[in-house]
């Protein structure tokens, strides 16, 4: 008889208990936006700091939604050139007498034209 109540029961691999009175973590739904338009929900605990990006399923990364304004004024900061870096560290003065001194070299011999 008692082999007759358990046929059919999977013992282990389902729960008898149930959700009831069981009070879950509080959760807060992100939301992250690929380039490619994918929108993906990601659940974190409430008070948790969620990241800014997210990798997407397609492989690109996502952004949070509602953050496309950061990004904007981070794409708008001007760009410093090659010239702006070098200027941090050289004088229009040591410049010249920089270029001076190589073009000697090179009417001297010590470098070799590659035509």
């Amino acid at each position: 008889m008692a082999e007759r109540s358990l046929r059919g029961m999977s013992i282990g691999a389902k729960s008898l208990e149930s959700d009831d009175n069981v009070d879950f973590a509080a959760r807060t739904d992100i939301a992250y936006v690929c380039p490619n338009g994918h929108r993906t929900i990601v659940p974190f605990a409430e008070g948790a700091e969620p990241p800014k990006e997210w990798e997407c399923r397609c492989g690109q990364i996502a952004h949070r939604e509602g953050d496309q304004d950061a990004e904007d004024d981070e794409i708008n900061k001007p760009t410093r050139t090659h010239w702006d870096m070098l200027m941090e560290r050289r004088t229009e003065d040591e410049l010249k007498e920089l270029l001076e001194k190589r073009l000697q070299m090179h009417r001297d011999g010590w470098i070799p034209d590659y035509e």
